[in-house]
């Protein structure tokens, strides 16, 4: 007797509304983002500021002895004045010219000594501002890896692993609320991802099985030749019918896996994978007289070989299906271009309104058409290219082809 699995348990409840701060008795001693910053810059600024105002005071000091740096001396009843700086003093003979020689020379002393506090003022600077941004460089980086360990863990719970967590470790701050909410949100998603599988997992067995045992008793009666005519034509329907409803729980299904990204990845010729399609559909084009065209390069993607084939497939088959009665054509090209493998799929058929393209892509749509518009297909096709395009990092893009018909552009990467 099968047994029912298990609901998934509801996710615990919050501790705290994430919609309301938390409210502590003093707020103002939290070690938040906010005051850590505060602190960190602050003090830098004062150490810098001290730095500065000991090495300007150095340097005045130094430049101020330079600029007293005269020598006297005395020689029998005459004074006689020397510096090296300003050698114009000993060529002075008269009180006048010694007057002024020392002032032009004390004037000249003191613009020394300023350039000389100057220019060593600009290179203390300098130097000081290429430890202040290396300093900085340092600290934004320890203050900012918690926002790094998010990153990561938000990338790899973007490719489908949704058992990784941030746990961040570290003070009571933002980052660390910010961490813990993420946590919980990706232990719900991963409940929910969990939840939907099991149930891909039982509708695919609940819904497949009962479409199979119909189509073997519809076979088994349809092989009887006492059955009467009236009674042939009845289970040919009913077969078809059966058909058409397989396919459609085949295309729901592949559509809810194609959703995510794909996992595990092997390489693929996509070039195999369309001529594998057109393989498939050759049949059905002789019959429509529909002519296939194109040069298929040999182009390797890293992705799902099946969910590929599928994209190959649907597209091929539906320009196939919708191309005009007669001298008609579809064309299938793989090529790289701008670093991408491309699949080009293009077909003669009715001419395509460009507002009306868009649509094609939404589940059970055609074009003018809903749900039970045509009998070509399910109107899952377009839909699922898109998914399993979208679940291998790559876009499908559709453009009206001028004449009739359509322009299918996959591009995936490589």
């Amino acid at each position: 007797m099968a047994t029912t699995p298990a609901p998934p348990k509801a996710p615990p409840k919050p501790t705290w509304d994430p919609r309301k701060p938390q409210q502590l008795p003093l707020p103002w001693l939290r070690p938040t983002i906010r005051i850590r910053l505060t602190l960190l810059y602050g003090g830098m600024f004062l150490i810098a500021g001290i730095l500065l105002l000991s090495i300007i005071y150095l340097l005045a000091a130094q430049a101020i002895r330079e600029g007293s740096n005269q020598s006297f001396q005395i020689e029998g009843t005459v004074t006689r004045i020397t510096s090296d700086t300003c050698p114009v003093l000993d060529s002075a003979t008269t009180d006048n010219q010694r007057n002024a020689a020392l002032k032009a020379c004390s004037d000249a002393l003191r613009q020394h000594a300023l350039d000389s506090l100057l220019s060593r003022s600009l290179l203390t600077l300098l130097g000081l501002a290429v430890i202040a941004f290396a300093f900085g460089y340092a600290m934004a980086g320890r203050v900012l890896t918690p926002l790094g360990r998010i990153t990561r863990t938000a990338r790899a719970v973007a490719g489908s692993d949704l058992s990784r967590r941030i746990e961040l470790d570290g003070p009571d701050d933002e980052l660390k609320e910010l961490a813990d909410t993420l946590d919980e949100m990706l232990e719900r998603l991963q409940r929910a991802f969990t939840a939907q599988q099991r149930f891909v997992g039982n509708a695919s067995h609940e819904l497949r099985t009962p479409l199979a045992i119909n189509r073997t008793l519809l076979e088994v009666h349809l092989s009887d030749p006492a059955a009467p005519p009236e009674l042939q034509q009845l289970g040919k329907t009913l077969l078809a019918t059966n058909e058409r409803s397989e396919q459609l729980v085949e295309g729901l299904l592949l559509l809810a896996r194609s959703d995510n990204q794909i996992v595990e990845r092997k390489p693929v010729d996509l070039a195999e994978v369309a001529s594998q399609a057109v393989d498939q559909t050759h049949a059905e084009a002789e019959a429509k007289g529909v002519e296939f065209r194109g040069q298929r390069d040999p182009v390797v993607v890293q992705g799902n070989g099946v969910l590929l084939e599928r994209i190959a497939l649907n597209l091929v088959q539906n320009a196939v299906r919708y191309n005009v009665p007669e001298d008609g054509w579809v064309e299938v090209n793989t090529v790289v271009q701008h670093g991408q493998a491309v699949l080009v799929v293009s077909n003669t058929g009715p001419v395509v309104p460009a507002y009306e393209v868009d649509n094609l892509f939404e589940p059970f749509r055609r074009l003018r058409t809903e749900r039970t518009g045509s009998d070509k297909g399910v109107g899952l096709g377009l839909s699922i290219a898109r998914s399993v395009a979208r679940a291998h990092g790559g876009h499908i893009s559709a453009t009206p082809r001028e004449g009739g018909g359509l322009v299918m552009r996959v591009a995936l990467p490589i």
